[in-house]
């Protein structure tokens, strides 16, 4: 199965008509996800089994990224209970899906339907081939940025562990209200934000890590946003970590999860 430069192959999978991009755009990141970044989630042991992403986020205790699960099974469960809790149809876009987890997980919701779009063929190959049998559920080759739906279309708009990514919290939030129902809600968790003060040294801890990898020209796809970038917004945060992004508690992730709104709502 082939995936196109628009989309996945209607014959294998759920794709939405609504899930053409820009070409150009499409085109100048392929390389990139297709080869640097999957083979760097490789070297970082992310790259799953199907079995292992049908049960995320559970995963077996000796694996190495089991403790980071268990909170990103937290932060999930809290947005699932949020969700579920408005009672009514949502129609949920998930920006940067990767594997499909959690696109799954949401689709789970009586009454909601789900689209996931992401630029990593390899994994949304994955999330088609594992979640190919539920009806509400959509996958899509596609950049938040040019993904063309219908303006209001969204009810739910979901970042999780995916804005760091994308170079300007300012054009992506832009971009995803247009996209946003009146009375919808953009919720982007699982997702590092920096003070002013602490932003420099993030940014040499992450030319370190790529380096030490292999992957140094991963620097200059990976952004350190800064939490005031979410000011101009009508925005409200669910959750304010306690730990840093290097202590990985126990009982709270190091993320925040932040909600936001169209201004007058």
């Amino acid at each position: 199965m082939q995936i196109e430069p628009a989309q996945i192959d209607r014959k294998d999978a759920n794709v939405r008509e609504d899930t053409m991009n820009d070409k150009k755009t499409i085109e100048k990141n392929d390389d990139f996800f297709d080869s640097h970044y999957y083979h760097l989630r490789l070297r970082e042991q992310r790259i799953y089994t199907n079995r292992q992403i049908a049960s995320l986020p559970e995963i077996e205790p000796g694996h190495v990224h089991h403790k980071e699960w268990v909170l990103r099974k937290k932060s999930s469960d809290k947005l699932i209970s949020l969700l579920s809790g408005k009672k009514r149809p949502l129609k949920i876009l998930e920006a940067g899906c990767g594997n499909g987890w959690l696109s799954a997980r949401m689709a789970k919701i009586p009454q909601a339907t789900v689209t996931g779009i992401d630029l990593n063929r390899h994994e949304l190959m994955q999330a088609v081939t594992t979640f190919d049998k539920t009806d509400n559920l959509f996958f899509a080759y596609g950049d938040i940025r040019t993904y063309q739906a219908k303006p209001g279309g969204y009810d739910i708009i979901v970042f999780a562990s995916s804005l760091q990514y994308l170079p300007s919290v300012t054009a992506v939030m832009e971009r995803a209200l247009s996209l946003l129902a009146e009375e919808g809600e953009i919720h982007i968790l699982d997702t590092p934000f920096y003070d002013k003060n602490e932003v420099g040294e993030a940014a040499e801890r992450s030319r370190n890590y790529y380096r030490s990898l292999g992957f140094e020209q991963m620097t200059s796809h990976y952004f350190h946003h800064l939490l005031s970038d979410i000011f101009p917004f009508n925005y409200a945060i669910l959750h304010r970590p306690k730990n840093s992004l290097f202590t990985w508690g126990k009982n709270s992730s190091p993320f925040y999860h932040i909600l936001i709104k169209h201004k007058n709502h």
